[in-house]
């Protein structure tokens, strides 16, 4: 099957210096993904995703983070953001095979997750359904973890809502070194 054209063209090499200085910091020698190559090309737009990125040490525990990320961009299929993901953070987070096919395939009673992490799986398919907790859905997040982690699930699902929207409605080819969803 061949990949799709994305629907604004991504920068093409060579990239003014200023964008390859930031290409160089953010991706420490690999080249830069497609979505980062688009959005590069509108000044504002490149700004203000840069501004919003959330991959710097936070509240959460870096399995936490990718457990929460994955699911999201698995709730809006997005294959191209997961797919990233996965490629390059599962295996420092510590996610297993099930653990990964779960973001995908599985739900919060999934025996994979521990008892926090269900709480996690739980919040993000909330707030991906109807963006919002019911008292029960955030009482077991409190539960487990305190208001800076309970926000940064809020802000990560909400950002990485925002990049599944670019990378489907933009229909980025998939990274060729990026996971593919299961089948």
């Amino acid at each position: 099957m061949s990949q799709p054209t994305p629907r604004i063209a991504p920068l093409d090499q060579p990239y003014p210096p200023d964008i390859q200085a930031q290409f160089d910091r953010i991706m420490r020698g690999a080249p830069p993904l497609v979505l980062f190559r688009v959005m590069a090309g509108h000044t504002r737009a490149w700004d203000k995703f840069r501004a919003g990125g959330l991959l710097d040490p936070g509240p959460l525990s870096l399995r936490q983070r990718e457990i929460v990320i994955d699911r999201t961009c698995a709730l809006n299929n997005c294959e191209y953001e997961w797919g990233v993901h996965v490629a390059i953070f599962a295996g420092p987070a510590g996610l297993t095979e099930e653990d990964v096919r779960a973001t995908v395939e599985g739900d919060a009673s999934s025996s994979c997750w521990s008892t926090a992490e269900q709480a996690l799986i739980a919040a993000v398919d909330a707030l991906h359904t109807r963006a919002t907790f019911t008292d029960a859905e955030f009482s077991a997040l409190a539960a487990h973890y305190d208001a800076a982690q309970i926000l940064e699930v809020m802000l990560l699902c909400g950002f990485y809502r925002t990049v599944s929207y670019l990378a489907n409605g933009l229909r980025l080819p998939l990274e060729e070194k990026a996971a593919r969803f299961p089948t």
